[in-house]
């Protein structure tokens, strides 16, 4: 079953980017960290910034682990294989525990609903990201917290403060349901550690190697804005704090308006029939519940993108745990393994999986061919900016920053456009520019001496002599 998953997850990802429906946030950040931990330094994003230090904006040391696969091959396509492997790899745990505690028919399908699951999917289907790796260490973690084999779920959780700075509240939730299950001692120390760990992260680590001096991400206490954020947008720099009468406003009332919110916690929890709702192991999904619905970034409220991936392993745990301690078997176990089967095949063509049997998916715009062949104009080692999702087409080889970004690397030896992207897809930081601003930079860019070396089918390649 992982195997089978493994092949759909890297298929759909490898798929979008040779369509170039990858983009340069997210996809070209993370391949310009694995490149930097690969060339042995510490990780810089040119599309962040000019020699932008990746560890002030979000403290992920755990994909220097990539570093070894992209001296294998270098390119974005490694590091979507790799996502596609970690999420595959969670399966195993899951299926496994499901079919000790239950039954063999039982492990099998519930481990393909949690292999097709609605938060699994959107994560394959919207570029790489470093969550990904807390996966399988949550599925690992909270199969073995299920089982009864407490130090092993303390030892698979505690690496999640390598993934990210919010995953430590995460291992602080597992201390205490370990206390909770028993092992007081074991218990409160996971928890001290997620509760330091995040605390080091966001007020010592985080600042010292960012640029502005602070945690760039503080919208969870920033009152929220009247227009969503998009990806990437850090809130504010300076580290507003906020009341905390507000903080406590947002998070209460928050996590259940607009309705965007509510239909994401029910989607959360409908693959499971609601069972989740019944184990302690779903308190597990709190920080994370809280952090995106409390955000005043509108798309961290949905189902789209990357933000659900962390939840899953999550609610699919807490179904089997609720299926085990309620003792479930014979009709009843089987009226549940088929609504959870039913949810998920009637939620599964609204999410990128379905794309394997999209004819669309195997057909290829003939401007990619032109895109490609114009990108091969340009030699290795450039400094280049190019439209959003032309960067990770050269993020492998190249100095790669967003064309027209205020904080991208002047001057530049190429550039390279897509000028044909309508108004209406460009937001920032993808596209910071307008269809008529970008033309306008375009010309000023050869009123300096950029020469025009191609001009085909929308695409515009520029190149300035030393």
């Amino acid at each position: 079953m992982a195997g089978a998953l493994f092949v759909m997850y890297a298929v759909v990802s490898l798929r979008l980017h040779q369509r170039m429906l990858t983009s340069s946030y997210d996809l070209g950040i993370f391949e310009q960290v694995v490149r930097s931990y690969a060339e042995g330094h510490l990780p810089v994003s040119e599309v962040k910034g000019q020699d932008f230090p990746v560890l002030g904006d979000h403290f992920s040391p755990i994909l220097a682990l990539v570093a070894p696969f992209y001296w294998v091959w270098q390119g974005a396509e490694t590091l979507l294989v790799v996502q596609a492997a970690l999420l595959a790899v969670s399966v195993v745990p899951l299926t496994l525990w499901a079919r000790r505690a239950l039954s063999a028919p039982a492990g099998a399908i519930i481990g393909a609903c949690y292999g097709l699951s609605w938060g699994i999917a959107s994560g394959v289907g919207y570029d790489f990201h470093e969550v990904a790796f807390a996966v399988p260490l949550l599925a690992f973690s909270l199969a073995a917290l299920g089982s009864g084999r407490l130090a092993a779920a303390a030892c698979w959780a505690l690496p999640l403060l390598c993934v990210k700075e919010d995953l430590g509240l995460t291992v602080l939730v597992i201390g205490l349901v370990i206390a909770w299950r028993g092992d007081r001692t074991l218990g409160m120390l996971t928890a001290a550690a997620g509760l330091v760990g995040t605390a080091l992260t966001v007020f010592m680590i985080l600042p010292a190697f960012s640029p502005s001096g602070s945690f760039a991400y503080w919208f969870l206490v920033e009152k929220a804005s009247g227009a969503p954020r998009v990806p990437g947008d850090p809130g504010t720099t300076g580290g507003s704090a906020g009341s905390l009468l507000d903080v406590l406003q947002r998070v209460t009332i928050g996590l259940v308006t607009p309705q965007t919110k509510v239909t994401t916690f029910a989607l959360t929890l409908a693959p499971t029939v609601f069972l989740a709702l019944r184990s302690p192991l779903l308190w597990v999904a709190l920080p994370t519940l809280v952090w995106r619905f409390a955000s005043n970034n509108g798309l961290h409220w949905g189902t789209a993108y990357h933000y659900s991936l962390v939840l899953m392993p999550i609610v699919f745990a807490a179904f089997i745990d609720a299926l085990v301690r309620r003792e479930t078997s014979g009709r009843s176990l089987r009226r549940y393994l088929a609504g959870s089967a039913a949810i998920a095949l009637v939620i599964l063509p609204s999410f990128p999986l379905y794309q394997l049997v999209q004819p669309d998916t195997w057909q290829t715009d003939p401007r990619v061919t032109v895109a490609r062949r114009l990108m091969d104009k340009i030699p290795d080692g450039a400094t280049v900016q190019a439209s959003n999702a032309l960067v990770p087409q050269l993020t492998g080889r190249d100095s790669v920053s967003l064309y027209g970004a205020p904080s991208s690397r002047p001057d530049p030896q190429w550039v390279i456009v897509d000028t044909w992207v309508p108004d209406n897809q460009r937001w920032w930081p993808g596209e910071p520019l307008s269809a008529g601003g970008e033309q306008q930079r375009l010309t000023e860019d050869r009123s300096k001496g950029y020469e025009l070396v191609a001009d085909q089918d929308g695409f515009v390649l520029l190149h300035r002599q030393r």
